[in-house]
């Protein structure tokens, strides 16, 4: 192999990515990805940093350099470790996503439910959370910072790109305002274990008198940070600088066998910008 071409080929490479302005990323099927599988992360926080940094380096290492006009928007992906739906199959699975947001904007919603519809290969979410970003207004909870993402997300369920809609470590309070102001009902509410390892009283007997699941999760309050993200992008780039890169959005989803009851995959998507200057 010519050490020239193969310099030219990565230096081109990095020009793909320097003039881009948008990265979408989907890890594939995480089940599936043995390379994974040898470690085990000791939070979601580490588990998501190795997919992007891995995802990212796998993508990088076989794109070709381009030679015609260079795209605005990336899509990287690693075509076999892709988790498309067969129409036989639909039936009998259920598809479940966690809508994690890094920037206001409605429409980062309707991209993502978007972008994981188009990825799986179907016409609907079976259920969305949206964990909502910061819900203290000096230092008093209030909803108002949730309502705009729900609108979104109730008319994501009226367009039937999403059967039901949840969120995320709503006190009872909240999670009361939420079901008394909302057109379209929470489904259920994530409770972190972190954070309460008992149900309160107080919200498992309102859950049970409007019918909301309650759920557990582990996430930490900041998912992944924005320095944390530009590391792992920088390093499996090859050290294609990041620093002028934001995470719009993350959406985690599940795809369930539902008379099993076992994850048959289990993957992220996400969309990043790069910052105006």
């Amino acid at each position: 192999m010519d050490p020239h071409n193969t310099n030219a080929n990565a230096e081109a490479k990095r020009t793909l990515l320097n003039h881009a302005k948008t990265l979408r990323l989907h890890t594939g099927n995480l089940v599936n990805r043995t390379r994974l599988k040898k470690k085990c992360p000791c939070s979601p926080s580490e588990e998501l940093q190795e997919c992007i940094q891995a995802t990212l380096s796998s993508w990088f290492s076989t794109i070709e350099a381009p030679t015609e006009d260079v795209p605005d928007t990336l899509d990287c992906n690693i075509p076999q470790a892709t988790d498309a739906i067969v129409p036989e199959e639909r039936e009998e699975l259920k598809v479940s996503a966690k809508l994690f947001l890094f920037e206001s904007g409605q429409s980062s919603i309707g991209d993502a439910v978007e972008m994981a519809c188009r990825t799986l290969a179907v016409s609907q979410l079976d259920s969305v959370i949206i964990a909502p970003r910061k819900l203290l207004a000096d230092d008093v909870q209030t909803l108002a910072p949730l309502q705009p993402a729900w609108e979104e997300l109730e008319a994501l369920v009226r367009s039937q790109r999403i059967a039901a809609i949840g969120t995320s470590d709503l006190d009872k309070d909240l999670l009361e305002q939420l079901y008394n102001w909302a057109q379209v009902k929470p489904s259920s509410n994530q409770v972190n274990l972190a954070s309460c390892c008992v149900m309160p009283p107080e919200l498992t007997a309102f859950a049970k008198e409007f019918d909301i699941q309650l759920l557990t999760h582990n996430d930490p309050t900041e998912l992944i940070s924005a320095a944390t993200f530009q590391e792992a992008m920088q390093e499996g780039t090859q050290n294609v600088s990041a620093a002028d890169w934001r995470l719009e959005w993350l959406l985690r989803y599940s795809i369930i066998v539902k008379s099993r009851g076992i994850i048959k995959a289990m993957g992220y998507l996400f969309s990043a910008r790069k910052a105006e200057l």
